[in-house]
């Protein structure tokens, strides 16, 4: 596996692990699931990523990182999506779900979701996005930030 160091000495491997797709029966079917992950981890993966919305998908990360021993050995990508939350008591109530369903006490790269414009954001600043960042980021709940962003060329 090749690797690269980001900007805060953190080595992650070039072929992450997207956990919005697993296999799925009625639910998503686990056995298959750990045996993808712990081979993509064998083969020197060490980012996972996964989201709030994806059903199924955060629950069964933690619970296999937890099963392996192997949490504090990878970085887990995850995201807040604006768009199920009102305010900053709504950020604090989903962050700590997640924190729950990966079994873990931080999250490595937190990334606000699908932003589409300036205007999703500006809401987000207006709901404190900013403060309670700053004030997970000095706890070490969160460790990096970022968004994905979904909107045109010309708004980026």
């Amino acid at each position: 596996m090749n690797y690269r160091t980001d900007k805060y000495g953190n080595r992650l491997s070039i072929l992450g692990f997207g956990c919005m797709r697993f296999t799925r029966k009625v639910g998503i079917d686990y056995a298959k699931a750990e045996r993808e992950i712990m081979a993509a981890y064998r083969g020197g993966v060490n980012y996972f990523d996964t989201a709030y919305i994806d059903p199924g998908s955060e629950a069964l990360l933690g619970a296999v990182l937890e099963k392996n021993g192997i949490r504090d050995n990878v970085y887990i990508a995850t995201k807040l999506p604006y768009y199920l939350i009102k305010d900053t008591a709504g950020m604090e109530k989903l962050f700590r779900e997640e924190l729950r369903r990966l079994r873990t006490d931080h999250i490595d790269y937190y990334f606000m979701h699908m932003l589409a414009d300036i205007e999703v954001w500006k809401r987000l600043q207006d709901m404190g996005i900013e403060g309670w960042i700053a004030e997970k980021k000095k706890n070490g709940q969160i460790r990096q930030v970022g968004f994905s962003y979904h909107g045109g060329s010309d708004m980026f």
